[in-house]
Parts: C-alpha cells; sequence; structure tokens
C-alpha cells in the first residue's frame, strides 16, 4: 500500500496535523449532543471551511469529520444505516480542500473508538468490531481518504480490530491512545507498550502514538516513553490545548498559543515525527505552532524537569512516581549515566 506520510516526512522532517475537531465546530454552531458527522450532509461548507482553516494556518495533515462514524456511534442518532455515506462524504470534503491546496496535504480519515467494550468485558466481539471499523474506513477510502487515522484508542484489542479493517479495505493506517489514566489509557495500555499493539498484524501502522490526553506536559512524557522504546518509530503526538474549564456553561481550554508553539518544540526535541493538536486548538493555536515548527532547529532531548519548566507541571504526578509516563524512561537514562 502507498504510504503517503512516509514520502512526505522525507520531504519535510516533521508534519504538522491539525487541530481540533469538535471544539471548531462548536464555534461554527454544532449543538452539544449532536452529531458532528451528520453535518457532513447537512452543513457541508462548515465542514469545509474547517478543513480550509486548518489548512490556512499550515496543516500538513487534516482529518476527516468522521470521528465518531461507526455504525456504534452512529446508532445514537439513528443514522446507524449511513455508515458508508456520512464517512464518504467527510472525506470528500476533506479532499477538495486538500486538492486546491497550494502544497502537498494529506487527507486522513478519523477513526474512533466505537464506545463499547470488546468481550470479555463487554458484548462486542472482536470480529465484530473489525466488521464495523471495515464498514467505515470503507466509505472513507471511496471518498479520498489516503490514511486511517485511528485515534484516541484506550484498548489494545479495539486498535488491533480498526488496524485489521484498514488492512481488509487496503489503507495505510496509522493509531493513537490516549494516555488519560494515570499515565496510562482507560483500559491500562501504558506509552511504551503501544508499539507492540499490531505487531501481530501483517501490516504495520506507518505511524503510532498518543492524541487527546490531559495537557501538553502529560503527552510530552508519554513522547520521551514511546521514543525511548523504539527509536526508529514515526511517532504522532497530537495533544489537547491545554486543561478544559468551565467559563459558566462552556468550556475553555486553557492553552495559548504560546502554550502550543512551545511544546511543538519539545516535541520535536523528543522524537515526534508528526505534531498536531486535540480538544481545544484553534486555528490561531495552529498557526503558532506552525511558525514554532519552522523556524526550531532540533535540539537536545528533554526531560521531565525541562517539560514541566516551559510548559507547565505534570497532571499525573503519581504516574511519573509509580515509573511510567516518561518518568520512568528519565531514571533509566539517569542510571545509565550514573553506571558511566
Amino acid at each position: 500500500m502507498h504510504n503517503p506520510i512516509d514520502a512526505l516526512i522525507a520531504e519535510k522532517g516533521v508534519l504538522l496535523a491539525d487541530g481540533a475537531t469538535g471544539t471548531n465546530l462548536f464555534a461554527m454552531g454544532l449543538e452539544s449532543g449532536e452529531a458532528p458527522e451528520l453535518w457532513n450532509e447537512t452543513a457541508p461548507e462548515k465542514v469545509e471551511a474547517l478543513h480550509q482553516s486548518f489548512v490556512d494556518a499550515g496543516a500538513d495533515i487534516i482529518l476527516t469529520n468522521s470521528f465518531g462514524g461507526t455504525r456504534h456511534r452512529l446508532k445514537l442518532h439513528k443514522a446507524q444505516d449511513r455508515v458508508f455515506e456520512l464517512n464518504r462524504k467527510a472525506a470528500e470534503i476533506a479532499r477538495k480542500v486538500a486538492m486546491r491546496a497550494t502544497r502537498r496535504v494529506i487527507v486522513a480519515g478519523s477513526v474512533g473508538p466505537t464506545g463499547e467494550l470488546l468481550q470479555p468485558l463487554g458484548a462486542l466481539t472482536y470480529d465484530a468490531a473489525v466488521e464495523a471499523f471495515a464498514e467505515q474506513i470503507e466509505g472513507l477510502k471511496a471518498g479520498g481518504a489516503e490514511v486511517a487515522w485511528i485515534e484516541t484508542m484506550s484498548a489494545p484489542d479495539e486498535i488491533r480490530a480498526a488496524a485489521e479493517a484498514a488492512i481488509q479495505v487496503g489503507l495505510p493506517y496509522t493509531y493513537t491512545g490516549s494516555f488519560d489514566t494515570a499515565g496510562r489509557t482507560m483500559m491500562g495500555l501504558a506509552p511504551q507498550d503501544i508499539h507492540g499493539v499490531a505487531d501481530a498484524l501483517s501490516d504495520k501502522p506507518v505511524a503510532l502514538g498518543a492524541n487527546c490526553g490531559v495537557g501538553a506536559p502529560d503527552i510530552l512524557a508519554a513522547l520521551l516513553d514511546m521514543s525511548e522504546a523504539r527509536p526508529d518509530t514515526t511517532i504522532i503526538v497530537k495533544g489537547n490545548c491545554g486543561i478544559p474549564q468551565f467559563h459558566g456553561s462552556e468550556i475553555h481550554y486553557s492553552g495559548t498559543p504560546e502554550l502550543m508553539a512551545e511544546y511543538v518544540r519539545l516535541a520535536v526535541d523528543g522524537g515526534a515525527k508528526i505534531i498536531g493538536g486535540c480538544c481545544g486548538t484553534s486555528f490561531d493555536h495552529l498557526a503558532a505552532m506552525r511558525e514554532a515548527l519552522d523556524t526550531h532547529q532540533k535540539g537536545a532531548r528533554p526531560n521531565i524537569g525541562d517539560i514541566e519548566a516551559r510548559v507547565g507541571p505534570m497532571r499525573n504526578k503519581a504516574a511519573a512516581q509509580s515509573g511510567s509516563n516518561g518518568a520512568a524512561a528519565e531514571r533509566r537514562r539517569e542510571r545509565r549515566r550514573t553506571r558511566a
């Protein structure tokens, strides 16, 4: 399968992925509880504007408006019989924007979790999960998505199911976990162990890493573990724009463009090859991230102290102290320096 990500990394070194889909669509009028995927039909001009604004801000990769595009998520909105159609339209809208850009822009088909628990913890079988993901990815491929972007995952089995579906459909794939629970995913997967999730599959991911989570310091700490475990892997970090805070009934994220620019510099130094923003990341944030990426010369690999000094304290202190989430990697390096 053609791998557009490796080709663009060979040209540019480090790629900038886009920012938040949901946050920005809410700002455009999406109502709480409304399925963003339905806007691919009812408000395609707004979805197109979302992608265009990210491209204008400098994104090399744009994610389709299809995060909740499996039948399991769409059934909450009585749209479970329109999976192929809604995902195809999501990819077509993004593809339209990418094709008129003056530079190469990759269209990645966003594939989020089903929202169901796989057996033995829940009722969903592995084969049924593969089938559901394949149904979604078929639509994304038909609309012009170049890669399946499996994101915000917690369970290794669900990652494998989505990856197997992408292989069946014939798309290269990436996957990212959300390390938001004491430095691990909700289902207990540690950052350094994410590499092995798809080892048994016939085709390996073109990139993997972390997204969402609990802010820049923690996702950067996860990056240290991931990049030390397998330094030659193409690693993604797509972190939230600071911490969510309630202002009345509305959620705002604490991250500034300056903070997200510093996060980019640390991510480059920590070994990431694809860097983007997740929840709360606006077009202005992404423009600052683009400038930081274009002007930064890769420096020394940071440690946890460097990260906290530059982008703030980690939220998962307990995880750092117990030996996961980046601090473990730092202590291993310190032991090697001591022995040397």
